[in-house]
């Protein structure tokens, strides 16, 4: 058996600046705090807006391997709140880690250059959008000037 993925949706996150970091850590590398500010998400069956106040609190390893773990909800246009938790992984050679951390407004770097991976979790009420919350979804992820993008597809 192969697995089969469809594509579910993008969530496009604004990612509020400047970040948190605490720097060493005991167990090595640094934490950051990253505040969500907002953003928007559209699939073929769910869209909406991204609510500011959620966020991530990635711990960078000594190897400079991005660990996420980002919570924040998400409205979908008929005004349901969905919890989203996603932990996942973002590493490169220290050359593109260098340029994803300091994108200007104009900067891209390729996604094709990194690794960004995630799988989320999402908690939601019973009903239309309770798909949700009984599938698994792997994310593929674009970090841009403002924040991050995230493809999601629905394991099958």
């Amino acid at each position: 058996m192969e697995p089969r993925f469809e594509f579910a949706m993008a969530v496009t996150l604004t990612l509020k600046k400047p970040r948190l970091e605490m720097a060493p850590l005991a167990v090595g590398g640094s934490r950051l705090g990253v505040q969500i500010e907002g953003g928007t998400f559209e699939g073929p069956q769910i869209s909406g807006t991204v609510l500011p106040g959620g966020g991530e609190w990635p711990h960078v390893r000594s190897d400079d391997v991005f660990c996420f773990d980002a919570r924040y909800h998400l409205r979908v246009d008929d005004g349901t709140i969905i919890l989203l938790q996603n932990r996942g992984y973002r590493h490169a050679p220290p050359d593109v880690m260098e340029r994803l951390w300091a994108l200007r407004p104009g900067d891209h770097v390729s996604p094709e250059e990194y690794y960004f991976r995630c799988t989320p979790t999402f908690e939601v009420v019973p009903g239309k959008h309770d798909w949700l919350a009984r599938h698994v979804f792997v994310g593929l992820g674009e970090r841009n000037e403002t924040g991050n993008t995230i493809h999601y597809f629905r394991l099958l």
